[in-house]
């Protein structure tokens, strides 16, 4: 009687009744039953244990497709599993709940010279997040987060607790990370750490026909680069801007050691604003972008990683969002799959931001890979309407250019708006039907759900 006092008052001081969530891009209100806040990892059990209903899982809602969200659903809102638990200089780690922004994990390792050894482009999101979704970055070298991670604990569907690593519950921890809170509970993790580093920021134009050759000739195979990425410009997909970062030990020129946490210069946002239309683009080309890369930039290899998504501000409105996609090719079809992208989109007349061109290692042990062999990865940032008519000239535009990532042997990525058919999420995912055998076997009441499992998983 006592045990359940306790988790009727933990829940009821918990909850928020009846609410709508929604996430960063404002398209996806979902209906929950309620809101829970854990604080603890028993907070996650008793809240499993006491609701009999479906389950989501939510943390900084950066995904853009209703991936935290079911309908109806008891959302655990992680957000409130936000501390460190242990730290090794020595041996280069951290243990944090999975509820911690990378900005807090950023601001508590910094003192001590030390990164995370793979984050994504911004530090708003949280660990669990990142590690749901299977984020990667901009890092030479890297791949996917997974290679990085050396422990997880998960809360299973039945609120048992299990600790899985690479090589222990090793089936665990290849489905979870990647796996969209579908199989359980990400409470823990345990992350691998690198040197805080000088980095020097370089900056060269090219044509696209150029980038590849000279990718693996002047970035994958020097050991001093620590990021790059491409900036491919939407109006006739033929010039590539080549962006890396390189270890120095020169003077820096920006003194501080992480970015301020709200962001933007004047210049950053018009450029967003300008790439609204074909001669914005060809603006930002040849006037803005060459101003903003024009002088030399020292900084801490921290100070890249803090980047706030506040630069991009303001991210949606009540008629309009601004919105992601990716897609990863093997390197041989880099260019036939940006011809198909031209193609599709003056077909589509989308509104194509920015095209970032990235480069990854293959993962070849998590279920869901998005990289099973190297690959090429082309991160589209685009402006749609919020109407029903503009939904539907997205999702047709984004159904194309799936079609289009198959033929070429490569695929989407999930955390987005979810338009793929069912037969183009299994041809994508080729291991997906592994994933549903082992959430059948740990969620057999399918417990765990958001819209993504929804659309495409059959219990």
């Amino acid at each position: 009687m006592r045990r359940l006092l306790l988790c009727l008052c933990l829940i009821c001081s918990n909850i928020t009744a009846q609410e709508v969530v929604n996430d960063v891009s404002g398209l996806n209100p979902v209906a929950v039953a309620r809101v829970v806040v854990p604080r603890s990892e028993q907070d996650v059990i008793d809240a499993l244990r006491s609701h009999v209903g479906p389950v989501s899982i939510g943390g900084g809602r950066y995904s853009m497709g209703g991936q935290t969200a079911a309908d109806g659903a008891l959302q655990l809102d992680m957000r409130g599993l936000d501390q460190v638990l242990a730290f090794s200089a020595e041996r280069r780690e951290i243990r944090v709940q999975s509820g911690i922004t990378w900005r807090a994990i950023l601001e508590y390792i910094d003192q001590y010279d030390l990164s995370p050894q793979v984050m994504q482009s911004y530090a708003n999101f949280t660990v669990g997040g990142s590690l749901s979704v299977n984020v990667h970055g901009r890092y030479v070298g890297e791949g996917a987060i997974a290679g990085s991670v050396k422990a997880i604990r998960v809360v299973l569907a039945d609120g048992h607790v299990v600790d899985a690593t690479p090589s222990k519950n090793a089936a665990l921890f290849h489905g979870v990370i990647g796996g969209y809170g579908g199989l359980g509970v990400i409470v823990e993790a345990t992350l691998g750490l690198v040197e805080n580093t000088r980095i020097a920021r370089e900056s060269q134009v090219m044509a696209l026909q150029d980038y590849q050759p000279w990718f693996y000739r002047e970035i994958a195979s020097q050991p001093d680069l620590v990021m790059h990425n491409g900036i491919l410009y939407p109006d006739d997909f033929s010039t590539v801007r080549a962006v890396s970062y390189r270890r120095t030990e020169a003077a820096l020129t920006e003194p501080d050691r992480l970015s301020p946490r709200q962001q933007g210069s004047h210049l950053q946002r018009a450029g967003i604003r300008l790439s609204s239309s074909p001669s914005g683009i060809k603006l930002r080309e040849a006037a803005l972008d060459p101003l903003l890369f024009r002088s030399p930039k020292v900084q801490w290899r921290n100070h890249e990683a803090s980047l706030d998504v506040s630069e991009l501000e303001p991210i949606s409105g009540t008629n309009f969002s601004y919105v992601l996609q990716e897609y990863f090719v093997p390197p041989a079809q880099l260019e036939r799959f940006i011809g198909e992208l031209a193609r599709l989109t003056h077909k589509h007349q989308a509104t194509l931001i920015n095209v970032s061109i990235r480069h990854a290692k293959a993962d070849t042990d998590t279920l869901l890979s998005w990289a099973p062999e190297e690959v090429f990865a082309l991160v589209l940032y685009y402006r749609q309407g919020t109407s029903d008519t503009d939904r539907q000239r997205a999702a047709a535009w984004t159904q194309e250019l799936i079609a289009a990532a198959l033929r070429c042997g490569g695929r989407h990525y999930l955390p987005y708006q979810i338009h793929a058919s069912r037969e183009q999420f299994l041809q994508a995912y080729p291991k997906a039907p592994q994933y549903f055998a082992l959430k059948r076997e740990l969620d057999p009441t399918y417990r765990f759900r958001n819209r993504l499992w929804d659309a495409y998983y059959r219990p």
